[in-house]
Parts: C-alpha cells; structure tokens; sequence
C-alpha cells in the first residue's frame, strides 16, 4: 500500500506541475491588461507603467513564474492586486463555505443515491426502476440555474418557507443560518442524486449478470448476503469515481449556484476573478480547485485499492 500511496502522490505532484504551467500561461495570454482593468477610465500611459512596475508585471514570464511557484510552494499565495489584500485571507472563509455546502449535499445525495441505485439494480424493469429512472433523466436535463430558479418560486415566492438568497455578513458561518443552505443543497443535491443513481443501478445490474453471482444464488445463500458481500463492493467501484469527481466540483465548480443564491463560495470568488482581471487571485483558485480534484481522486484509487485488492498489484 505504501509503494502505491507513493506512485498516486508522485503522478499528483506531476499533475499540479503541468497544471500550474497550463494556468500561468492562459493567463498570460489572456486578452487586456490587469493595469488597465485596475485603474479603469483614469488610466495614463504614465500611472500605467507605474501601476505595472509596481505589480511586477515588466518582469520576464519565466521569472514571475518561479517566483509564483517559489511562494506557493511556501505557503505564500500572494496578494489580491485588485483588493489589496492576502489572497489566502480571501479565500479560507469562502473555501469553508464551499465546503460546508458541498458536505450537506453530499450528506444528502450520496447515500441516497447508492441506496435507490442499488434497490433499483436490483429490480429492474418494473414500475418503481422506470419512475425512479425517468426522474432522475429530468434532474440531470435540467440545468442548475433552471433548478435553483424553480426552487426560489415555489418555496420562496410561494410558499414562503425558505429564504431566495443565501447571503452572509462578513465573518459569518453558514452554520449559523441553516435555513440558507437548504435551496443551494436542493439544487446540487438533483443533479448529484441523478448521476451516482444511474451509475449505481448500471453498475448492479451488470453484476447481478455475473456467473459469480448467480452461483452465489444458486447455491442457497440468503439475498441479503449475495447482495451485500458480492454485488454492492464490485458495483461500488466505477461509482466511488463519480463520487470523487463531484468532490472538486462541489467546491470550486458552483459558480451558477452561488451566483443564483448569491452564496459566498469559491465559485462566485472564481467569478469575480475572472471579471476583475484579479490575475494572482485567479491563478491561487485554479491550482486550488485542481488540487482538490487531484486529492479527491486519490481517496477514489485508495477506496478502490481497500475494495479490490488486485488495484494495489497492477
């Protein structure tokens, strides 16, 4: 196991390598200047090139790389060119909010969707596996701002039971106002639900097919056994990558939730990045939010190796 924790870490410290030069470079070349963008209308040629040389920008690409990757790498992010301020000071409290969204819908998908998925898998063809199915073919059609839009109307607009916005004050937990994190979880929680459902009930049907199976069955083992110790572990595995997957995207990926809800995660701090021009900031979020995919799909390969130990040989 220890060889293989190593080779997974060693390909993920590659992978962040090439991400963060992929990231560095598009923004680079990415259309405008941050100068201009910070200093808007009142711009000269003159408080421009001031304004450059004070951000370092006249410096050679490779030199504000490494210098870039020097402070990463000791915990130094930078600072916010257009809101003067440290770069990790803004994002812990938005990555905290993220997270605890994302934790609340997984808490709510994730164990349901397994659940219907399996009990589905397990009975196909009939009434409950085609409602189910239809259902959950909606949900993943509907995109999330359609979702989150239906849910403010009817239980906002409506029936006046939740709150249409999810904003918090300054230095305020999410915690601390449940109430607002219900429409937000609401609207991840459909389209999470639907794809880990259909995966699963792919995934169980297919094993119920197997021959290893059905001589489990033959041979008068209970179906709660058979179910549990053969079909749920071989079917979870190609599940828990979807599961993995939709870890970075709950918390870097929400741009449209927190946008429809006005949330404070990392996907509305990613937004107004990009239409600040706020470079360093944009760079800080996007190896974060690829650390967090790279890192997610490492709990998949050691959840994979713990279920299937053939993985840890190959």
């Amino acid at each position: 196991m220890a060889q293989f924790l190593a080779r997974r870490i060693s390909l993920i410290a590659l992978t962040l390598l090439v991400v963060s030069l992929a990231v560095f470079a598009i923004t680079e070349i990415l259309p405008g200047d941050v100068a201009t963008a910070i200093l808007g209308r009142g711009a000269t040629p003159e408080n421009l090139e001031i304004l450059r040389q004070e951000l370092g920008l006249n410096a050679p690409v490779y030199s504000r790389y490494l210098d870039w990757v020097w402070g990463i790498l000791h915990w130094d992010w930078g600072e916010s060119m257009v809101q003067k301020r440290p770069i990790w000071d803004l994002v812990l409290p938005r990555l905290s909010n993220s997270a605890v969204l994302a934790g609340f819908a997984f808490l709510v998908a994730v164990p349901t969707a397994i659940a219907t998925g399996i009990w589905a898998g397990i009975r196909p063809g009939g009434l409950p596996d085609h409602a189910v199915s239809n259902a959950s073919l909606v949900a993943i059609s509907l995109p999330e701002f359609v979702t989150g839009v239906l849910l403010i109307v009817l239980f906002s607009s409506t029936l006046h039971w939740l709150p249409s916005s999810s904003i918090l004050l300054p230095g305020e937990s999410p915690l601390s106002k449940p109430s607002i994190l219900i429409l937000p979880t609401l609207t991840l929680t459909g389209v999470l639900f639907a794809y880990i459902m259909r995966m699963t009930r792919a995934n169980v049907m297919g094993v119920m097919e197997t021959s290893y199976v059905r001589t489990a069955i033959l041979k008068g083992l209970p179906m709660r056994k058979v179910i549990l110790r053969h079909v749920v572990p071989n079917a979870m595995l190609p599940t828990i990558s979807v599961v993995a997957m939709n870890i970075g995207y709950m918390l870097g990926g929400l741009i449209i939730v927190d946008s429809v809800f006005a949330y404070p995660g990392l996907g509305r701090l990613l937004l107004t990045s990009i239409t600040q021009r706020d470079i360093p900031l944009l760079q800080a979020l996007a190896l974060l939010i690829s650390g967090v995919y790279a890192f997610s799909n490492l709990l998949a390969d050691v959840a994979y190796a713990l279920l299937n130990p053939r993985v840890r040989l190959g």
